[in-house]
């Protein structure tokens, strides 16, 4: 996968404040806030920094937690995973494999046929309805 390189200033210059903080800064947006949480319409979720497809509305399911989830990636390639230690917790981050974009992290609490839970910012993603 081509990675994409962006200077802090671009980055800055093409996200909202808030993509930026989730993104850039490995922030996460309040519990049940996101765009997302309760969108089921057809389609592929991208990123919303460099537009990779990294997650389908065929893998989201409403998991409760307050952001969308999904039990699987689009492709293996689409995403980046790496332990976080951050607030004296272990987790795994889950980023894009394309820009390194955090977008939030995964669980092995999700539902059948992956066990996985994807717990994914709203506002790191872009729904391309179909």
């Amino acid at each position: 996968m081509q990675k994409v390189q962006k200077s802090d200033a671009q980055w800055r210059a093409e996200l909202t404040p808030e993509q930026y903080h989730v993104l850039r800064e490995k922030g996460t947006e309040p519990p049940f806030s996101g765009e997302y949480d309760h969108t089921f319409d057809p389609g592929t979720y991208r990123c919303s920094g460099c537009g990779t497809e990294l997650f389908t509305s065929e893998t989201k399911y409403d998991s409760g937690c307050g952001w969308p989830a999904f039990y699987a990636a689009a492709t293996d390639e689409a995403i980046d995973e790496e332990v976080d230690t951050s607030y004296g917790m272990i987790r795994t981050e889950v980023t894009c494999a394309s820009c390194g974009g955090h977008l939030g992290h995964v669980f092995p609490d999700g539902p059948a046929p992956t066990r996985t839970r994807y717990c994914i910012n709203s506002a790191a993603l872009r729904l391309e309805e179909t």
